[in-house]
């Protein structure tokens, strides 16, 4: 044997109770004088034919020999095998650090189904190819109900509405570390079973399969015992197969914890949609409207952005819409997490550029439109596209305006501009004009409004409200970027430190303790990316690697990633707690960002418990390498809970943390363990984000939806056609749209073609 390599060997036998450990075998070749055994021979058990199948396992890189040994009757009848169960305390798959408890050797479970060589019987010994085909099968379903067993501690702390989900994700995860391509090519041969597609229900699939190889009767003359008998009774197989983990009960129950979380779908539709929203839903009176008639089921809202005003309003305009509209529509409110983020830059002035549509020679050729109104107004009617909006205070303007009017204004260069009405409309509290401008103007907050008429000109109002500038750094390949802590003093939210280097700040102080030079880091869901050159308590050099050839722009409030530095992160933050009160009054849904480890959910349970909210739904986002790998130890702490459970491939952070190349194989992964655990999965980022943002999609994100499909709900984020993409989306994922149009016939051969 190879350095390094355990050898585990399982011995079982049956007893009148069925099977049971009879020895186990640990073999370190390191040290092979160390032995774990209890020594316990079982082959003199009279009129018992043993078979033996070797499973080649992968520890650190080498491989292992483990033995699965069963027996089968020789065909005499045994009437005490009735009603039996057979449970084998198998040591597989265990997460020492999880279980301190555990004897099993620490050993990553990659096995390979094959024969064991000498004294392993052939195919054609075992009565022909069915035979053996249903030889290896027992030994599968062996291993996934030892597994079970092994786990049995576990599982009994899951809540009584989890149980059984709980359950068949411990039979999915002893499946999947196997090997078993050779099983699936013999299996699929005979067109019997398909093992990539059991997750929901894998005992009874594999139950199944053992029952309908029994059945098989390809050489019933030389077949004198059945062998589904030797691992249960026919009653057992019965149980598995119709009872709490039959495939038809489990689907109704992956289905019922969707419904528990998401709310019901609509009909013809098999997929939610979640759209992101934030202040523009209450600047806009028919927004949420619009949304909810589009198709939208639930409404998300980041607490990382906006205030308990804001989100009170667009939650109350939510509720009221869909009573209205009789259109059911739950809310979801992310909690900000421990997400790193550049800090504040310093606002930039209040002013609007009103620019009109010029032709290469400077030439305009359409006037730019502005719309007028005052603050309290509500938006443009949804027929219009102003370029430009200014809220006026003025009553008197804006009762005297009428279409051909004419408003002039100074702006923010002295340079005098005019407007001229075009319409009038009536809006929500009053009424609004469109007017166009035919040169480029900035206009600044306090901006006088004058009516030009025959004779002279008076003041009528002033423009307000205009937002400022964001500000943003311009990083290109080879910029040296200073990350400090973030500090109150007006002086950090400079642009440049004393060095010259571009300068931005950074609240999460810890990371500052954590991090090392040589470390790649990034920036804005890594559009940007970076090296650590260099670190002290209070700030962070990067050296810029990757950005765009004309500078990428690093704003307020963008994430920072450092995928390979070991950060201490702390679970809920103080201004997650202060919002979960909130979200535990008024949502339906809490996102909980960032999770890594089972001791957030341990916190999160606690608060919970502590707000008395054991029916507030709970997703979690996996957008971290440790969440990822973690995925199953989180399910099953997080079932502990009655909570309605779901989680969201946050696609964004996660392929930063884990590699673009990675993600097609970890959101499949993170899509397989869910839908074993019967857990609803929230397909996020970037879905439709071309249609979101202009109006037109990619053929890409086309195909993106179509994988989305798979999962139970999708979400869209904010852009100015997001009620167009809902639309849009509405119509794919409806019934009606997945049957092709009557110009689409089913591809078949032509009778010319023949």
């Amino acid at each position: 044997m190879l350095g390094g390599v355990t050898s585990v060997s399982m011995f079982t036998n049956q007893t009148a109770n069925g099977f049971q450990i009879a020895s186990f075998l640990f073999v370190r070749s390191s040290n092979l004088s160390k032995k774990y055994s209890i020594p316990q021979p079982f082959f003199k058990i009279p009129g018992i034919r043993e078979h033996i199948f070797q499973f080649v396992a992968s520890n650190n890189g080498s491989l292992a020999r483990k033995n699965i040994v069963f027996a089968i009757p020789n065909g005499k009848d045994d009437a005490e095998k009735e009603g039996s169960d057979y449970y084998i305390d198998y040591p597989v798959a265990v997460d020492r650090k999880q279980d301190k408890n555990s004897c099993a050797p620490e050993m990553e479970t990659t096995f390979s189904l094959l024969p064991c060589g000498e004294g392993t019987p052939k195919s054609n010994e075992i009565n022909g190819k069915e035979d053996g085909l249903l030889a290896k099968l027992i030994a599968v379903h062996l291993h996934v109900l030892a597994m079970e067993q092994w786990n049995a501690s576990k599982l009994k702390m899951s809540h009584k509405n989890y149980l059984v989900s709980a359950t068949n994700l411990i039979h999915y995860l002893a499946l999947k570390s196997l090997d078993v391509e050779q099983l699936e090519e013999e299996l699929s041969s005979i067109g019997l079973l398909n093992l990539d597609t059991i997750n929901q229900h894998v005992l009874a699939s594999l139950s199944a399969g053992i029952r309908l190889l029994d059945n098989l009767k390809y050489d019933s003359s030389s077949r004198t015992v059945s062998y589904s008998e030797g691992i249960s009774s026919t009653k057992s197989l019965d149980k598995q197969i119709n009872g709490e983990f039959s495939i038809s009960t489990l689907r109704r129950r992956a289905s019922h914890t969707g419904d528990l979380l998401l709310g019901r779908l609509p009909e013809k539709r098999k997929t939610h949609i979640m759209v992101t929203v934030g202040q523009e839903a209450i600047e806009s009176e028919t927004l949420v409207k619009d949304l909810l008639n589009a198709g939208t089921t639930i409404v998300r809202i980041n607490c990382a952005h906006g205030s308990p005003e804001i989100w009170s309003e667009i939650i109350r305009r939510v509720k009221r819409s869909s009573q209205i509209l009789e259109k059911p529509c739950l809310v979801l409110m992310d909690l900000a997490g421990p997400k790193l983020r550049t800090g504040t830059l310093q606002p930039g002035p209040c002013v609007l550029k009103i620019s009109p549509k010029k032709n290469a020679y400077g030439q305009v050729i359409c006037p730019a439109l502005v719309w007028l109104s005052s603050p309290g107004a509500g938006s443009p009617p949804a027929h219009v596209s102003p370029d430009a909006v200014l809220h006026v205070d003025g009553e008197e303007l804006l009762s005297k305006l009428e279409p051909n009017d004419v408003v002039t204004l100074s702006d923010a260069r002295g340079k005098q501009r005019t407007l001229k009405i075009l319409s009038k409309y009536p809006v929500f509290s009053g009424i609004g004009f469109m007017a166009e401008c035919s040169k480029t103007a900035y206009v600044k907050s306090g901006a006088k409004l004058f009516i030009k008429d025959k004779r002279k000109k008076f003041s009528a109002g002033h423009v307000v409200n205009i937002p400022p500038l964001k500000q943003f750094i311009r990083l290109r390949v080879g910029d040296l970027l200073s990350i400090s802590r973030d500090s109150q003093n007006e002086e950090n939210k400079l642009k440049y430190s004393s060095t010259g280097a571009h300068r931005i700040t950074c609240s999460s102080g810890y990371v500052f303790d954590s991090v090392k030079p040589g470390e790649p880091i990034s920036f804005d869901d890594g559009k940007i990316w970076g090296i650590i050159k260099a670190t002290s308590t209070s700030e962070i050099v990067v050296s810029i690697t990757h950005a765009s050839p004309t500078g990428s722009k690093l704003g307020s409030e963008k994430s920072i990633n450092i995928p390979r530095s070991n950060i201490r992160y702390e679970g809920l933050t103080l201004k997650d707690l202060i919002d979960l009160d909130f979200v535990a009054d008024h949502a339906n849904m809490v996102g909980v960002s960032f999770v890594r480890d089972v001791s957030d959910i341990l916190l999160l349970c606690q608060e919970l418990e502590k707000r008395k909210r054991g029916d507030l739904g709970v997703v979690l986002k996996i957008e971290t390498k440790g969440g990822f790998e973690r995925l199953p130890l989180l399910l099953l702490e997080a079932m502990k809970m009655p909570n309605p459970l779901g989680i969201m491939i946050a696609r964004g952070d996660l392929a930063v943390e884990c590699g673009w190349e990675n993600m097609a194989y970890i959101q499949e992964e993170i899509i397989s363990v869910c839908k074993a655990a019967h857990v609803p999965v929230i397909w996020a980022t970037q879905v439709l984000e071309s249609l979101v943002k202009y109006g037109v999609p990619t053929r890409a994100e086309l195909t993106d939806v179509a994988d989305g499909m798979r999962t139970s709900c999708i979400m869209l984020n904010k852009g100015k056609c997001i009620v167009e993409a809902v639309a849009f989306l509405h119509r794919i994922l409806s019934d009606h749209s997945m049957k092709p149009n009557a110009e689409f016939k089913p591809l078949a051969l032509s009778s010319h073609d023949s």
